[in-house]
């Protein structure tokens, strides 16, 4: 498979590919940079492309590194009692109350 050919990825990847790049133009990139970040966030996600004969392993995404935010989120303070949350909590309201103070001055 010649370097630049796509005829081994996924429908869904091309069309992932190409929302990708999409974002990047409205953000200002140029084509072919867009294109070339958004082809490389694809097969970071994805393992190369999923049909017979591509690079990649051929199953399915499960959790692509734009989908793992928040995953972990939320266990340090469920780990916590409510105690220790509310006394965190406080302190962390008077860190910005005394900080706002400080910064009015």
């Amino acid at each position: 498979m010649p370097q630049g050919d796509k005829s081994k990825y996924t429908d869904k990847q091309v069309r992932k590919a190409e929302h990708i790049t999409e974002s990047y133009l409205d953000r200002g990139v140029p084509e072919k940079e867009a294109e070339a970040r958004a082809w490389a966030t694809v097969n970071k996600d994805d393992g190369g492309g999923k049909k017979p004969g591509g690079s990649g392993r051929g199953r399915s995404t499960g959790r692509p590194a734009a989908r793992k935010g928040g995953a972990a989120g939320g266990k340090a303070s469920a780990s916590r009692t409510a105690a220790e949350r509310s006394a965190s909590a406080k302190k962390g309201a008077e860190t910005r109350k005394r900080n706002a103070a400080h910064a009015a001055h």
